[in-house]
């Protein structure tokens, strides 16, 4: 069956490996995959929910296009662009808003675990992204969205905008529902630092995450120091149910190298943490350095980059514009 996918990567900067094992290892396999209509966008509306500088930003956005590309996304199997190039995502975001409930939108758990216990001070931009994020989805007619597990919530709230939408408006099937791609292992990469804690860019330790920028000794040395346990390597997927880092670490393991747990686990029994952590290094550094050095020479070359959206962002913005003015002539405008 063909698929339309829509998926969007928050131009946030340092992107790390729970970015590229989370999402952009999927993107790849999709792009590739020729039954699939892929479209990839970097959300910089979702990224000023929170205060941003100007100058970093342009530079963030830049990075993640250029993170899509070193990692094997094809500009031209795929679309590829910035959100806020294509102005029918603000407008929808709008239409939609008003036809979605206060309710719903209180029943996101991921606007009160980043707003925290203040959330009067949050901004309305925060609380109303997952509006934004359903016109996203629902101007491409999309199919199919990958998801992981902090974002399922946001798509049922997209399938609900979705069919209220088209029972208000008396259009059947005129905004597409669609169905979640959800990976089944590995789509949450923890800290290196804390199992129990996920991979972040916002953690001071630069040793709790490998950032795909990183080099060989970064590598090296950042899965060197990881945290284990005193415990010797798993001898199956039950002993892993109170061990956070080792599950971690395997789960990277077995992401890498396209391996299920279990096996990995096989590979591993009765050997120790030091000989685990060397080939998981290899693994990594042989993934990652590619990415990392194409990434480099990708930010060196800023009109390439900026081509790459602007080609990308006409594209969406044909498919974007017919719906958006169909929207409005079924709102009545």
């Amino acid at each position: 069956m063909n698929k339309k996918i829509f998926s969007g990567v928050q131009p946030t900067g340092n992107l790390h490996l729970g970015n590229y094992l989370g999402a952009i290892k999927n993107f790849v396999e999709l792009n590739n995959d020729k039954n699939n209509k892929c479209i990839f966008c970097v959300v910089d509306l979702h990224a000023i929910t929170t205060k941003q500088d100007p100058l970093e930003l342009k530079k963030n956005i830049r990075e993640t296009v250029a993170t899509f590309l070193a990692s094997g996304i094809d500009p031209k199997k795929s679309i590829i662009f910035n959100q806020s190039m294509v102005s029918a995502h603000s407008e929808a975001a709008w239409i939609l808003s008003c036809v979605s409930k206060i309710g719903w939108l209180n029943r996101m758990t991921q606007f009160k675990e980043k707003a925290g216990k203040d959330k009067e001070k949050a901004s309305i931009g925060l609380y109303s992204y997952p509006v934004l994020m359903a016109a996203d989805i629902l101007l491409y007619d999309s199919s199919h969205v990958p998801v992981g597990d902090d974002q399922k919530q946001h798509l049922e709230l997209c399938r609900d905008i979705a069919q209220k939408f088209n029972n208000d408006f008396n259009a059947p099937q005129f905004l597409k529902v669609p169905e979640p791609l959800i990976k089944k292992e590995f789509s949450r990469i923890m800290s290196l630092k804390d199992g129990l804690k996920k991979m972040s860019k916002s953690d001071p330790s630069d040793l709790s995450r490998i950032n795909l920028t990183d080099d060989n000794d970064q590598i090296v040395n950042k899965i060197k120091k990881a945290k284990t346990d005193p415990m010797p390597m798993p001898e199956s997927s039950k002993d892993l149910s109170k061990r956070p880092e080792a599950e971690n670490l395997l789960g990277i393991y077995s992401s890498v190298t396209n391996n299920t747990l279990e096996k990995s686990i096989i590979e591993f029994q009765g050997k120790n943490f030091s000989e685990f952590k060397e080939r998981l290094a290899e693994v990594l550094v042989e993934k990652i350095l590619p990415i990392s050095k194409e990434i480099k020479k990708l930010l060196n070359d800023s009109k390439y980059l900026d081509d790459i959206m602007l080609d990308g962002s006409n594209k969406a913005g044909i498919i974007a514009t017919k719906k958006i003015k169909e929207i409005k002539l079924l709102v009545g405008f």
